[in-house]
């Protein structure tokens, strides 16, 4: 055993040398060498082995599903400027309140975002961010990265973010297999590496060559950014090594100006600047949006544009039957992946960009992710080319098409149109609705034009076709059971999934929970009237509308109905809201440190009772919530004559309204 341990802690020595100072002591034959003795020990004494061994990065572990986990701090994204106009105005809303600041610049690494908890300076669990709020468990994947240490320098407790990222060289690896073994070959790096990071069998992840940086410490107890990152090198995790300290706003600017031009040379994706106030009394200070921070940003890389050739228009249908133009292309690369297809976006768009079949077009990726068509390459014309033409009817049923008042879209209002019902099942089946595993687009087409699915209702019904899904080309008795495994697994979600893949116009996955958190059952819902539905806020009278009129249409109750018998669930178990008088529509703004609750349990509690909360304290600010080291925002209450409750008052308050859980 004490062998064993030596070469453990050799091991992992030489790895922090490696991988975080980037200062090798031994070469790979060495290494490789100590690996091998620790593997032939372990396997003679398996109860000996250790939960921070080298081995356990070598994979092995399967589990059954994913489990969600609660990150301790949420976990938000960051908001996005694009040109130095927006990057200036950040620094200018900064500066109003700091004057005198700096700036950490990092580069924005194209991956998966990821929180490690440490205990006792122990790795114990990696989640995904997932709404920010719950992610999922990919402990046993984030094991068999060997950037990311199983034991860190020092026996501390901590909640680390970062990203998981794909490097080049083991993207083009990855493709080269696939093509080597017939599979399908992922489209660019972070695709990969988030279809890498969620596999059940750890051992595929540990050979995908996965690879992470570690930037953010949320709870740190040092004054600065910079210093934070710095001790989180010292524990052993790997920070990218060009970050920048900048002392004003134009060293921020010649940062992205170097980088923008560098980019390309790095062996990882990048596609952008993060640009992070330094100190963390100011960060704390300029607090949040409601879904970003206010002192931090990313700056987006300009899109790549392309050139290439408009083969054809072809129209494709919606499942709320909008149409929209596509472009047809000669196949080309634009930012890691082989674009074919672009979006046109509507009749409006061709026709005032004069798109023609026949022109050559600049190709880009709108938000780095959907292709786009930007402009023609008027010097390229030959005279061949053809005028966009917008069509009349449904390319799929043959409806009259139709535009909806004051809108640019044309809609297919033909319900029963098979493109509309198509895409509305893979709506329902996709991961933030019903979340149904191995049902992806294609074969959701193809079981709807074999018959087996026209309705949500005949996707619990396939288990009655399982020996007919047997026989299908590319199925067998492993794949139909996974996909009916998946299909009864999803009867248990929750009610806010089913509202949100039900596909009611207007309700997205957030507007859906929230509706839950009013009405808990699938009944009480459809009773609601359109006047109860708008006194809640974010409904307002359209969705309010739609909702009512959703529920008022017998085949959509028809359906409903066929759901429930079939045991999908039609409740919600999640914390609902519960108005009292003290927080009802009274907008809220906290500050400082609680005992015994944390700004975010506060948050959740006013919230659940009817309030609003916000970040910065105006005129139209109800109520302050003082705690220790309040800040400016206290000063603020007082200038303006707002009502301050301290900890005592608002535990007071609480206690009357029910108990803090």
């Amino acid at each position: 055993m004490d062998r064993m341990n030596e070469i453990i802690e050799l091991l992992n020595k030489y790895s922090y040398e490696y991988y975080t100072l980037d200062k090798p002591t031994v070469d790979d034959a060495e290494y490789d060498r100590l690996m091998q003795e620790l593997i032939r020990i372990e396997s003679s004494h398996p109860e000996w082995v250790r939960d921070d061994s080298p081995t356990r990065k070598i994979g092995g572990e399967i589990i059954s599903e994913f489990k969600k986990v609660t990150h301790a701090v949420p976990m938000m994204s960051l908001g996005n400027v694009f040109n130095e106009e927006e990057i200036r105005d950040f620094d200018r809303k900064i500066s109003e309140v700091f004057p005198n600041h700096e700036y950490v610049c990092e580069l924005k690494i194209d991956g998966l975002a990821v929180s490690l908890e440490y205990k006792n300076g122990k790795f114990t669990r990696a989640a995904t961010r997932g709404d920010g709020i719950t992610g999922e468990d990919i402990t046993h994947n984030v094991k068999t990265i060997k950037t990311i240490p199983h034991k860190l320098r020092e026996a501390v407790d901590l909640d680390i973010r970062g990203e998981i990222y794909m490097p080049k060289k083991s993207f083009e690896k990855l493709n080269k297999y696939c093509e080597e073994h017939g599979e399908n070959k992922f489209q660019n790096p972070r695709n990969a590496a988030a279809g890498s990071i969620r596999q059940l069998d750890s051992n595929i992840a540990a050979h995908r060559g996965l690879d992470a940086f570690l930037y953010h410490y949320p709870l740190t107890p040092f004054k600065t950014h910079y210093e934070t990152l710095m001790y989180m090198k010292k524990l052993g995790f790997v920070v990218n090594p060009n970050i920048k300290l900048c002392k004003n706003i134009d060293e921020v600017l010649k940062y992205i100006e170097e980088w923008t031009i560098k980019r390309n040379t790095l062996p990882y994706e990048i596609d952008g600047i993060v640009i992070k106030v330094n100190d963390i009394e100011m960060q704390r200070e300029l607090g949040f949006t409601a879904k970003v921070p206010k002192w931090a940003t990313a700056y987006k890389f300009p899109p790549e544009h392309v050139l290439t050739k408009l083969t054809d228009i072809i129209f494709t249908v919606g499942r709320t039957g909008q149409i929209t133009p596509n472009a047809v292309l000669e196949p080309v690369r634009v930012m890691g992946s082989t674009i074919s297809r672009a979006t046109l976006h509507n009749a409006d768009y061709c026709i005032e960009k004069d798109i023609r079949i026949g022109d050559y077009v600049y190709i880009y990726k709108a938000g780095d992710v959907i292709p786009a068509v930007d402009r023609v390459e008027l010097s390229r014309r030959n005279g061949s080319e053809k005028p966009f033409s917008m069509i009349e009817s449904c390319p799929m049923c043959g409806s009259k098409l139709v535009q909806k008042d004051k809108m640019v879209d044309y809609f297919c209002t033909n319900i029963h149109c098979p493109a509309r019902k198509i895409e509305s099942l893979i709506h329902y089946v996709s991961r933030n609705a019903m979340n149904i595993d191995g049902l992806g687009d294609k074969i959701i087409e193809d079981f709807y034009n074999y018959g087996y699915i026209r309705k949500f209702s005949d996707i619990y019904k396939l288990d009655t076709k399982r020996e007919e899904l047997i026989e299908l080309e590319g199925f067998g008795n492993k794949s139909v059971d996974s996909i009916l495994e998946s299909i009864e697994k999803s009867k248990s979600n929750e009610l806010d999934r089913l509202l949100f893949a039900l596909g009611i116009n207007g309700i997205g996955a957030k507007t859906a929970k929230l509706l839950c958190k009013y009405y808990t059952n699938i009944n009480s819902l459809m009773d609601a009237t359109e006047e109860e539905l708008a006194t809640i806020r974010d409904i307002g009278e359209t969705l309010s509308v739609n909702i009512v009129n959703y529920f008022k249409d017998e085949k959509n109750l028809e359906e409903i109905n066929e759901l429930k018998k079939l045991g999908v669930n039609m409740t919600y178990n999640g914390k609902t809201i519960t108005e009292s008088e003290e927080f009802k529509n009274k907008k809220f703004v906290i500050t400082g440190t609680f005992d015994g609750m944390t700004r975010e349990e506060i948050k959740e509690y006013i919230e659940l009772h009817g309030g609003l909360t916000s970040e910065s304290v105006s005129k139209k600010t109800d109520v302050v919530l003082v705690g220790e080291n309040p800040g400016s925002k206290r000063d603020k209450a007082i200038e303006l004559n707002i009502p301050i409750w301290n900890q005592e008052k608002l535990y007071e308050i609480i206690g009357d309204t029910g108990n803090k859980e």
